[in-house]
């Protein structure tokens, strides 16, 4: 059984940062809070540590990990910077924004991290992961904290319902404050391409950089070159439907906004995202409420229209993959 440790003062937080040092050495994973999801943390340079998440979650090898620094001094050390990346990464790192990036020859990083590609997905989180990279020494690989393809954790509680009787440690840092993983691009020839939405709008990125970001032509069909492309992801047991107009009986609700539809007042039960139609708001409860939605015993979630744009990009793309058939992770 997993030994929570709070992190709400300073000496909780070195107890904390003390206890998984002791476990990452050992080459097995932790689970930690950053400012999207909660993550199971492991040694991105060493391939024991590798191998202990991808067989914690179940996770498949052909699916690449986020590898986590601790500021972009030290993700130079580990790939190669273009321009526009390196204006991103100073724009927006610390924060919830993933670059994939060439490796640099040599770099360290496990080739079961980034499931053998010439390329790796690096992020700067905000807080206390931060800390303990820059107190281990290395990059840690970092997926969410929960069994592959199910809904990501946004709570120490979360990760302990999940994964709590495989790991021995997680870091209890409070709910996360954005709730959707981080966004991911990558540069090539100049072009900026999204391969995942997330915790970063696609409008945020193109004001730094004045350029436009190329979005996928259908989700789903691209080659896996980073975390969250699966088609299926993200999944409750009960299935979920999108854009509903209206609640059949013996099916959660998920609301947005505060307009109401036909059947929501005799839904088995009744969560709203945003009452005042705030997406910063959504995007923090989404997962949490999914989760709550699945453990009511309803039948099915049905899902209220979200706005596509600005992190409702990200909550839609998070939605579509819920509600994806089972038997398309890939």
């Amino acid at each position: 059984m997993a030994r929570i440790i709070p992190i709400a003062h300073d000496t909780e937080k070195a107890e904390a940062i003390s206890a998984a040092t002791e476990v990452l050495l050992r080459h097995l994973p932790v689970a930690i809070p950053t400012e999207t999801v909660y993550g199971l943390a492991a040694d991105a340079t060493h391939p024991t540590a590798i191998t202990s998440i991808y067989e914690t979650k179940g996770r498949p090898r052909f699916n690449p990990l986020i590898c986590h620094m601790a500021d972009l001094a030290m993700a130079e050390r580990y790939a190669v910077f273009d321009p526009i990346s390196r204006k991103l990464a100073e724009a927006f790192w610390p924060g919830p924004l993933t670059l994939v990036l060439p490796l640099k020859e040599n770099s360290g990083i496990h080739p079961l991290a980034t499931a053998g590609l010439d390329t790796v997905g690096i992020r700067v989180p905000v807080g206390f992961t931060a800390e303990l990279i820059r107190s281990l020494g290395r990059p840690l690989a970092a997926p969410s904290a929960n069994s592959s393809g199910r809904i990501s954790p946004t709570t120490a509680q979360h990760v302990d319902a999940d994964l709590g009787q495989k790991i021995e440690v997680i870091v209890d840092g409070g709910p996360c404050p954005v709730g959707v993983e981080s966004t991911i691009v990558k540069v090539e020839d100049g072009e900026i391409r999204l391969l995942r939405p997330g915790g970063i709008a696609v409008e945020a990125i193109e004001s730094v950089t004045g350029k436009p970001v190329v979005r996928p032509k259908a989700s789903g069909t691209a080659a896996i070159e980073a975390p969250g492309m699966l088609a299926s992801h993200y999944a409750p047991n009960a299935a979920v439907r999108l854009k509903a107009t209206e609640v059949s009986a013996g099916e959660a609700l998920i609301a947005f906004g505060p307009d109401d539809i036909s059947g929501a007042a005799a839904a088995h039960a009744l969560f709203n995202l945003s009452p005042t139609a705030d997406l910063t708001e959504a995007a923090s409860n989404l997962f949490d409420y999914l989760k709550r939605a699945d453990a009511s015993g309803a039948t099915g979630i049905a899902v209220m229209q979200i706005p596509d744009e600005g992190l409702g990009e990200a909550i839609n793309d998070r939605l579509m993959r819920a509600a994806a058939p089972r038997g398309t992770e890939g």
